[in-house]
């Protein structure tokens, strides 16, 4: 399932690796991760994202939610660790994987 929101998608990642460094970008992402996630299971559940969405002025549908969990949930529980919303910002990075070398200094640093 697509997603069409009505907004540009400008994959930063690469100028936040050079600004911050390895160590720094994954950071950030911890940081990202936890603001979606819901507090008491340390997961990115779909209420959590729901209630995300909502207070950040997005209008998501339900099925769309869904989609998002389903495409970064690697061990089937319906929800997202740390390590899969790690994988999944990588995975949705177009620009990334033109860095090879900024990738393996950030992919030893989640190590």
């Amino acid at each position: 399932m697509e997603l069409d929101h009505g907004f540009d998608f400008e994959d930063c990642f690469p100028s936040m690796i050079a600004r911050l460094g390895a160590e720094g970008f994954i950071g950030e992402l911890c940081n990202g991760f936890r603001l979606l996630m819901d507090v008491n299971m340390g997961l990115i559940t779909f209420e959590s994202l729901k209630v995300s969405t909502y207070l950040l002025g997005l209008e998501v549908r339900d099925d769309e939610l869904l989609c998002m969990l389903m495409e970064g949930d690697l061990d089937g529980d319906g929800a997202l660790n740390q390590m899969e919303f790690c994988i999944l910002m990588f995975r949705l990075s177009p620009s990334l994987m033109d860095m090879q070398g900024n990738v393996d200094q950030v992919h030893a640093s989640v190590i």
